[in-house]
């Protein structure tokens, strides 16, 4: 019965299913820690919008720091898929610590900055070199295939984990729901071990050495320039948004940990759907035309989310915002990820990772520490108003740009 219903490149590829199911255990249980932590930090230890703000840049500034130096140190080692199990076992020690200090009864909100900094930094180890092994367990014709299935499995764990994880807290305890993260992170490494893939070689001479050749390279292809600089800015406003959101929920709103839980799940029957359509929309109107779709789709429904304080139904409307916000979130995360591997040359693959996760995700604490900021000042529906309508801006960088005129994947650029 599963064997007729798996998709064809997971029969036919056992390195790359090997793979996906270390990613899809992996996914399951970080969706349980998105949401027992900001939990734990706002119910148990009564952190305030500031210290939630603080608490999600502690796990992005590791971004900012480590990136360029981490792509570059990945691009020129011989095995990078060491480091993912590395980063999967690193970060499975780190969340064990948090029941641990909570049954000594010793936790505090220091600590769970530096567990959110310590593993946002095994985050980026893992982030720079996940690439360099994707593309080694795929042809480039299957790029966009293999990216729908990783991000697919990212839908059914947002439909179940933050359901589940919801569930969890109210019944067991946010500190052991966040047992269950870690030991995914234990059964990614196992699988991740087993999928085995020749890698491209490691980059050599002086341009391997560069730190700055990934910028370089972002900077002379106007197709990942002008998606970066989209990106950036949603996520830049999103992350504002995100991080005060279960705040807003459970006071301002109401809602108990079991239906934000429940709201959330919704929110990944639409990644779900995003997943599955993302392969037909792009063939039907375009690669580009379905990522300037998935740039409106994804932010302009978060805008039902402030709308919901004057509402009696207000589950309901977060509910809605985040089913439509997650489909765009798949047409993004599978498209862009499609055309990044399609774009980057194996040398550079690390640092040009490296490079995106400095702009893109170096932009995000930036975004948590001004949304708790903002959120202090003027209030948290007031807050969630600018940032939801502030990250539609960031699909004016795709339209005087080349990627509305895309019709399919590019190829690799030869001189960088």
């Amino acid at each position: 019965m599963f064997q007729s219903a798996m998709p064809r490149l997971l029969k036919r590829n056992r390195p790359f299913r090997d793979f996906w199911v270390g990613q899809t255990v992996s996914l399951f249980g970080d969706q349980v820690s998105l949401l027992a932590i900001p939990l734990l930090a706002a119910l148990e230890l009564d952190a305030g919008a500031t210290q939630m703000g603080l608490l999600t840049a502690a796990a992005l500034v590791p971004n900012l720091l480590f990136s360029l130096h981490l792509g570059a140190w990945a691009d020129r080692r011989p095995r990078r898929r060491e480091l993912l199990i590395a980063a999967d076992l690193g970060r499975a020690l780190l969340l064990l610590t948090i029941p641990l200090a909570w049954l000594l009864g010793v936790l505090s909100l220091a600590q769970l900055y530096l567990v959110a900094f310590a593993a946002g930094s095994l985050g980026v180890v893992f982030s720079v070199a996940y690439d360099i092994v994707f593309v080694a367990l795929l042809d480039r014709e299957q790029y966009i295939e293999g990216g729908s299935l990783i991000h697919g499995s990212r839908a059914a764990s947002i439909v179940a984990g933050n359901s589940v994880a919801g569930l969890l807290v109210q019944a067991l305890t946010a500190p052991i729901a966040i047992l269950l993260d870690a030991l995914s992170y234990l059964g990614s490494a196992v699988f991740i071990g087993r999928a085995g893939a020749v890698e491209a070689s490691p980059a050599q001479g002086r341009e391997g050495a560069s730190l700055a050749a990934g910028g370089r390279f972002i900077a002379r292809a106007p197709l990942i320039r002008a998606a970066l600089l989209a990106s950036a800015t949603l996520n830049l406003f999103n992350t504002g948004f995100y991080a005060l959101l279960v705040l807003y929920a459970t006071r301002d709103l109401g809602m108990s940990a079991g239906t934000l839980g429940l709201a959330l799940a919704i929110g990944g029957f639409g990644s779900l759907l995003g997943a599955l359509v993302v392969r037909g929309l792009s063939s039907r109107i375009g690669l580009g035309k379905a990522l300037v779709f998935g740039f409106v789709l994804t932010p302009a429904p978060l805008l039902l989310v402030p709308i919901a304080a004057g509402s009696p139904v207000p589950a309901v409307l977060v509910a809605v915002a985040e089913f439509f916000n997650g489909m765009g979130v798949m047409v993004l995360d599978v498209g862009l990820g499609s055309l990044y591997a399609a774009l980057v040359p194996d040398p550079l693959r690390a640092r040009v990772s490296g490079a995106f996760l400095l702009v893109n995700y170096g932009v995000r604490p930036i975004g948590a520490v001004a949304g708790g900021l903002l959120a202090a000042a003027v209030g948290l529906q007031a807050t969630m108003w600018v940032t939801a309508a502030g990250a539609l801006a960031g699909v004016l960088w795709l339209l005087p740009s080349p990627i509305p005129r895309l019709r399919e994947l590019p190829r690799a650029a030869v001189d960088y």
